[in-house]
């Protein structure tokens, strides 16, 4: 098995072990955060209805715009931006999925970007 491989099987298994305890109401929805080498994604998921509410990532155009710096600090923007447009949607609490990264870097600072915008976890 290449290490590539093995990587994304780790977590894989991390992000089903996740999953299995996290789940997203409309009150309170799950905020899945993905990243590549480049870009953060982020995302306000209703499982109930298997919907996504809202969404923002590095690669919008408002984010490009605002974000600017190094990689962490356009984490903890996209956080921000994605809080605002759930305060719009009259959104305060979210269920945080980490989606089997580790909690640190970028998406620690996605979590605390929203925590500053006014979600709670």
């Amino acid at each position: 098995m290449a290490m590539a491989s093995k990587k994304v099987a780790g977590r894989t298994r991390r992000k089903a072990r996740v999953r299995k305890k996290v789940f997203g109401t409309n009150e309170r929805p799950r905020l899945n955060v993905f990243r590549s080498t480049k870009h953060i994604y982020a995302q306000a998921i209703d499982d109930l209805r298997g919907v996504t509410i809202a969404a923002v990532s590095s690669r919008t155009k408002e984010a490009r715009e605002q974000a600017t710096g190094k990689k962490v600090e356009r984490a903890k923007k996209i956080g921000g931006l994605l809080a605002q447009r759930l305060k719009a949607l009259n959104v305060g609490k979210l269920v945080f999925d980490r989606n089997g990264y580790r909690y640190h870097g970028r998406i620690r600072a996605v979590a605390d970007g929203a925590r500053e915008g006014g979600m709670s976890f």
